[in-house]
């Protein structure tokens, strides 16, 4: 055995809980924590990553044991947030309603944690409801290849109501007892290294990031990197808000105080000294690293000729909203228009954002979960900008779709309604013209514009202001007839012509 493997001990496992909106993930963190967040996430969604420390003490055993959790969100548009959740994680436990059964979410979960190959626990909750029914359920699970023990698979479950705690102890001793099995292990000697869950923009403290740390310590005085980020651990906090000096594997932490945006989903490592910071910097393969740029794009986009391009100026409180939002705008789609982020960003919406836009420029500024500064409140006043603010993600979808249709180029379309062959002319002024015919097709109705057409070719148009059968005025008359009718044109109209009365939609 090897010094590096003398010094590896056993470290408590990071579970992500994943499923299908409104299955309970954030009930059952509410319980295990003994507070709620569930009353205080807008539209009952949870919309950002967010990490808990447990103690558990499983039952007749006096030894308390650590679990990291990973509370994911199920609305669709998250898809990437739960992914990285995932891939940070030791142990997913995947939730599904005894009420619901599989759901399309948990489908996409399902297929995260596989993809991921990461050992998985099925929680089937909310068993205390009356709906709910539970071996219908496990029937849904085994039809989408999602086998429980005893039921064609080996996947542990165990059945719980997230509510009232039914089963809660009994999944918490089912985590230990798989982490037991997997042995994970880590080494506090280490200087520490691990994932970004979430960053975002604080308007007094600048930028900070929620970190989970996989392996080793952090100690304050150190110097974490993420790709080209660079923050020193003079502010350190634990999950609960509270300033730490240390923090060991499996823990997450948030650091205040970041040069630059860090990538959410990149891999952090942490330093001693300035000059390992430097060399580590100097020597990082970039290629291999997708550096989100929050930075402005060109603010103007060509259209392509066939499309009308919408700009949007984004603002939100954390990326991994920006990236909800992003795949929420991709999927609104019009044949006639598109919507095209051209700037966005972390934190308020401020005067340099509206800077760039003149008034009367057709660019949508959207700020998500975010406030504006007052200067960009004046600026914006002034300059005529409108600045609408969502704080829930369907809602603002909801909102695109109808600036969307409101914006987009309208076709027009011209449907003949009636055709008539000129049989006579009888008179004939600068403006006014007397003339016979027989309606061939359709009907020629009073006060329409018409079409003056002449070997096929339109050659003027003009408005029928009389228009008479057998003498008698009449308002219309019908396919077969012969009339009369004075027509406001000045294209002269001459015997053989066809007049052709249209109506003109748009779609």
């Amino acid at each position: 055995m090897d010094k590096k493997e003398e010094k590896s001990i056993t470290r408590p496992p990071v579970v992500v809980i994943m499923g299908h909106i409104d299955h309970g993930k954030s009930t059952l963190l509410d319980y295990i924590r003994k507070t709620n967040i569930v009353e205080g996430e807008l539209g009952g969604i949870t919309q950002h990553i967010s990490a808990y420390e447990v103690i558990h003490s499983p039952l007749n055993s006096e030894q308390e044991k650590k679990i990291t959790f990973i509370d994911t969100p199920g609305h669709e548009s998250f898809s990437k947030m739960r992914e990285r959740g995932a891939q940070i994680a030791d142990i997913a436990v995947l939730i599904v309603s005894a009420e619901d059964g599989v759901k399309p979410q948990t489908i996409e979960a399902w297929k995260t944690i596989t993809a991921n190959k990461i050992p998985c626990i099925v929680a089937i909750n909310k068993i205390d409801k009356t709906n709910a029914n539970i071996q219908k359920t496990k029937t849904e699970l085994a039809e989408n290849e999602i086998y429980l023990e005893n039921y064609g698979g080996k996947i542990p479950f165990v059945e719980i109501s997230a509510k009232n705690g039914t089963g809660v102890d009994d999944l918490l001793s089912l985590i230990n007892i798989l982490a037991e099995m997997e042995n994970f292990k880590g080494d506090k000697d280490e200087n520490a290294s691990g994932l970004v869950i979430e960053t975002n923009l604080d308007s007094k403290r600048g930028i900070q990031a929620t970190l989970i740390i996989k392996n080793g310590s952090l100690r304050k005085g150190m110097i974490v990197v993420v790709e080209d980020s660079v923050c020193s651990t003079n502010i350190m906090e634990n999950f609960l808000g509270k300033i730490i000096n240390e923090a060991a594997f499996s823990s997450p932490i948030r650091l205040i105080g970041f040069d630059k945006m860090p990538r959410i989903g990149a891999e952090f490592k942490s330093f001693k000294t300035k000059k390992e910071v430097e060399k580590y910097i100097r020597e990082f393969d970039f290629s291999r690293s997708d550096l989100g740029d929050s930075k402005r794009s060109d603010l103007f986009p060509p259209e392509d000729g066939t499309k009308k391009i919408i700009p949007i100026i984004l603002k939100a409180d954390i990326a991994g909203s920006i990236e909800a939002i992003e795949k929420e705008i991709n999927k609104i789609r019009n044949e006639n228009a598109e919507f095209k982020i051209v700037q966005k960003g972390v934190g308020p919406i401020s005067e340099s954002d509206i800077k760039t836009i003149s008034g009367g420029e057709n660019i949508l500024v959207i700020g998500f979960n975010v406030k504006i500064d007052k200067s960009a409140v004046e600026l914006a006043d002034k300059r005529g900008i409108t600045i609408s603010f969502f704080d829930i993600i369907y809602k603002m979808t909801e909102w695109l779709e109808g600036e969307m249709e409101k914006r987009r180029p309208r076709i027009e379309t011209i449907e003949t309604t009636g055709s008539s062959k000129v049989l006579k002319v009888f008179s004939h002024t600068k403006e006014r013209q007397i003339v016979g015919g027989r309606v061939l097709k359709g009907r020629i109705v009073l006060d329409k514009i018409v079409k003056i057409m002449r070997r096929d070719f339109e050659i003027g148009r003009g408005r029928i202001v009389n228009l008479e059968k057998a003498k008698m005025k009449v308002k219309e008359v019908e396919e077969g007839t012969e009339f009369g009718m004075m027509i406001e044109s000045k294209t002269e109209i001459v015997e053989g012509d066809v007049i052709e009365s249209f109506n003109v939609t748009q779609k």
